[in-house]
């Protein structure tokens, strides 16, 4: 079996941008976690500003996997900076939640991973072994870099999809992950210029990328001619995106990066002017 750089097949599978049809299905699989849904719908503004998390997780990403370590160090501090008012909860109602829980890391990064990994199955097939070894690798920093601690990740993809099953299994759909849901995926003024226009075909792809039961849980209605045209739209990118320039392919990367380095200045400049 040959030997795979986890860093380097990493780094090739996540730049590719049609990873982000996958957006919507991690963070609803976030938000499964109730830890997590209450962080979101009481310290984030997703009414307002629905596209944040999705961006700040992207640039987070971006920056730890692909930035000099000045760049994945800002976007540390900023995630960190973010995270610190999020807190609260352990009544006899609700779990307690901390955005420095280590588990509750560990799990956003997981989604990360996972839905990716489906995703790019979806599209071109089974992932080789090896390879999806050395995917499951090139995530651990995505948690090790905050509070998760790197060590207590899964080693190889068999190892991952065993952790996976587990955790799939405790997950609860509570009404603050229904809310943030339907925001997220609803049409919203806050929403970018056209953005509304993309919003059935990520519903679709949204609905299709998700575990049956958390489908249902959410409210999606799983009809045959959903299947269908999710289906549909999954063999035309697959066909489509291999055909596209690179420099296509990889610019939400490198719109992320840029945006990464461009508020590290703003900060460091704000520093050295007080």
């Amino acid at each position: 079996m040959p030997a795979f750089d986890h860093h380097d097949l990493f780094r090739r599978h996540a730049a590719e941008g049609v990873l982000l049809l996958g957006g919507g299905a991690a963070i609803l699989l976030q938000l499964a976690d109730p830890r997590v849904a209450l962080g979101v719908a009481r310290h984030s503004g997703f009414r307002e500003r629905p596209l944040d998390r999705l961006i700040g997780t992207l640039d987070y990403v971006y920056a730890v996997g692909f930035g000099d370590e000045a760049t994945a160090r800002a976007a540390v501090r900023a995630v960190n900076a973010r995270h610190a008012p999020v807190r609260g909860g352990g009544t006899e109602s609700e779990p307690s939640y901390s955005a420095f829980d280590a588990d509750a890391q560990r799990w956003v990064a997981s989604t990360l991973l996972a839905v990716a990994l489906e995703l790019e199955e979806r599209l071109w097939g089974p992932v080789e072994a090896g390879r999806a070894d050395a995917i499951v690798r090139g995530y651990a920093p995505l948690g090790g870099r905050l509070q998760a601690d790197a060590s207590g990740w899964p080693h190889s993809r068999a190892e991952f999809d065993a952790w996976w099953r587990h955790r799939l299994a405790g997950l609860e759909v509570t009404d603050e992950a229904r809310g943030v849901a339907r925001t997220l995926l609803s049409s919203s003024p806050a929403l970018p210029f056209g953005a509304s226009l993309a919003l059935p075909p990520v519903r679709l792809i949204t609905a299709a990328l998700l575990p049956s039961a958390l489908r249902e849980a959410y409210g999606f209605r799983s009809t045959p001619r959903a299947t269908r045209v999710a289906e549909a739209w999954l063999r035309s990118i697959a066909v489509l995106w291999p055909r596209l320039p690179r420099v296509i392919r990889h610019a939400p990367m490198h719109a992320s990066l840029r945006r990464v380095k461009r508020r590290s200045r703003y900060a460091e400049h704000e520093l050295r002017g007080r």
